[in-house]
């Protein structure tokens, strides 16, 4: 266990010696850095005190996220605190910019470290160009989750045919869109229901489901929200992808074992009398996560909508 200097703020104290083992090479590009978890233990600090101090090293570029993995060193690492200006010998050229380029680097970043990691700066950063050449591109970051959404459902195109059967159309949309959030867990956060996306291969999603119950009897109302249900399922399912993610990055805990750590604490709830039929159902292996509840509320929509095509 590492003592900490009571004159300095501990997260500091913890972000000076990852900088150093860093600085030092005992940390190469692509090692994983202590987790949260980890530094509390190794430090004695809380584990607010952990993630602030993981939070002040991204902050400096010196460790990145890596989904499924924690974090992990960066490409390079500075000899002084922060990340220096790059060198103009590395500058990409701004002429040979591109909205592609700005757009594919969004994206890797928000795949792998969230939305709160992403912003013109840190593109700028990782392309190696002024902050100021990106808006030649695109206007700002709000056009800027527009066409990143739009790359990400393009990249994962719709069939050209139509399965038999309106269920079975409805079911391979869902499916598709659910492999899409999972291979892009910030989608979720960017797309809309009640101001939907003008991105046209998310559009055409719409258009698709519409086509899937265009002959089914249903007045436009009905179809609609038929349509929307489906697709806010879908995505309300996803928005805890990304959660979960930053969560097991924060903590250095999977879903499982950050449950089995409040397992004394849920033990106490239940152990209260209050809560008899979730003390019921405790005793039972029950196996809930994201991908149970997208299948099982998939299902669950589509009978229903049988149903009310059957009346």
């Amino acid at each position: 266990m590492t003592e900490i200097d009571e004159s300095t703020p501990p997260y500091l104290r913890i972000v000076g010696e990852l900088r150093r083992r860093i600085v030092a090479g005992e940390l190469g590009p692509g090692d994983r850095v202590p987790s949260t978890r980890q530094i509390v233990r190794e430090w004695n600090v809380a584990m607010a005190t952990a993630s602030r101090a993981l939070t002040a090293l991204r902050q400096e570029n010196l460790v990145r996220a890596v989904p499924g993995v924690g974090m992990v060193v960066t490409g390079a690492a500075p000899t002084t605190p922060g990340r220096g200006a790059p060198s103009a010998g590395r500058r990409l050229p701004v002429q040979g910019l591109n909205r592609d380029q700005v757009v594919r680097t969004a994206m890797t970043i928000a795949d792998a470290e969230g939305l709160p990691a992403l912003s013109m700066r840190r593109i700028a950063t990782e392309l190696d160009v002024p902050t100021m050449s990106l808006y030649r591109q695109v206007r700002g970051k709000e056009q800027l989750l527009v066409l990143m959404a739009d790359a990400a459902f393009a990249a994962h195109r719709l069939p050209g045919t139509f399965p038999p059967g309106w269920r079975a159309q409805l079911e391979l949309l869902s499916r598709l869109q659910w492999s899409i959030y999972r291979r892009h867990p910030w989608l979720a956060q960017v797309v809309s229901l009640t101001r939907p996306l003008m991105a046209p291969h998310a559009v055409a999603h719409t258009e698709w489901a519409l086509r899937a119950l265009a002959r089914q009897g249903l007045d436009q109302h009905t179809q609609l929200h038929l349509v929307a249900a489906l697709a806010s399922h879908v995505r309300g399912t996803a928005i805890n992808l990304e959660r979960g993610i930053e969560a097991e990055q924060e903590t250095g805990l999977t879903d499982d074992e950050w449950m089995e750590a409040q397992a004394d604490v849920f033990g106490g709830l239940l152990a209260a009398g209050e809560f008899p039929h979730l003390a019921r159902l405790s005793r039972t292996a029950i196996d809930l996560n994201a991908e149970s509840l997208f299948e099982f509320g998939l299902q669950r929509l589509l009978d229903g909508m049988a149903a009310l095509l059957e009346r």
